[in-house]
């Protein structure tokens, strides 16, 4: 937080709930990299340590949130403070969520390895999206941690790269299914590990429009991207 309060104790407090954050942020980050290493050599053992590590960022979300509990109880915040902590619940929420579709792509990782997936498969296109997804994770806790609305709105006009590959791989997908019907199953699999990498790309715009609104105090989801530029100016 920038602005300083009268009582440094507060703005100490703030600090310390945007640390952890960025930290929880950090790590879900990591948990996706190591997902999308998982899924490039068809590592179980890589798929493995990113399910172990979903209970280590469940436990962060709700530790943040008894932090902003506590912290909206002793100080009654208003006005910016209070969208702040509003914004910091919404944004571990959806950090939370990116971790779960983390796990649910090393899960599926696994099973695509059990079930010996056929190697003509387009497993490896899915890396174009997940790189895509991970990077927008990390611009989006760099515009977080400055709190720069400019980065946000980039961030937020990104989503739609990550929506176009996994509508092309649904498309190619589609084909192999037609051309050979026993790859239904294992193309099933890689469908659904799509869609949880666009979700995570989902799930780091919705931080960075929470940014806008702790800045700017506009709420700027469901709104057109044209009314979204307008308001950061």
């Amino acid at each position: 937080m920038s602005d300083k309060h009268l009582s440094s104790q507060f703005d100490a407090e703030l600090n310390s709930i945007s640390s952890h954050v960025l930290e929880m942020g950090g790590l879900v980050e990591s948990q996706l990299h190591q997902a999308i290493y998982a899924l490039v050599h068809m590592s179980a053992e890589t798929a493995e340590q990113v399910i172990e590590t979903e209970r280590r960022i469940n436990q962060m979300e709700l530790s943040i949130d008894q932090e902003i509990i506590s912290t909206i109880g002793r100080r009654q915040p208003t006005a910016r403070d209070l969208r702040f902590l509003m914004a910091i619940s919404r944004t571990t929420q959806n950090l939370e969520r990116a971790g779960d579709e983390v796990a649910r792509i090393a899960r599926m990782v696994k099973s695509i390895i059990e079930a010996g997936t056929p190697r003509n498969l387009p497993t490896s296109e899915l890396r174009l999206a997940a790189d895509l997804a991970a990077n927008m994770l990390r611009k989006t806790l760099d515009s977080f941690a400055r709190l720069d609305t400019t980065m946000a709105v980039t961030i937020i006009k990104e989503d739609h790269q990550i929506d176009d590959e996994y509508n092309g791989f649904l498309r190619k997908l589609i084909t192999y299914m037609m051309e050979d019907p026993r790859t239904i199953s294992p193309s099933l699999d890689l469908l659904f590990l799509a869609k949880s990498i666009e979700r995570v790309g989902d799930h780091a715009k919705n931080i960075a429009e929470q940014i806008i609104f702790i800045v700017k105090g506009e709420d700027v989801r469901h709104t057109p991207m044209s009314q979204v530029e307008s308001v950061v100016g």
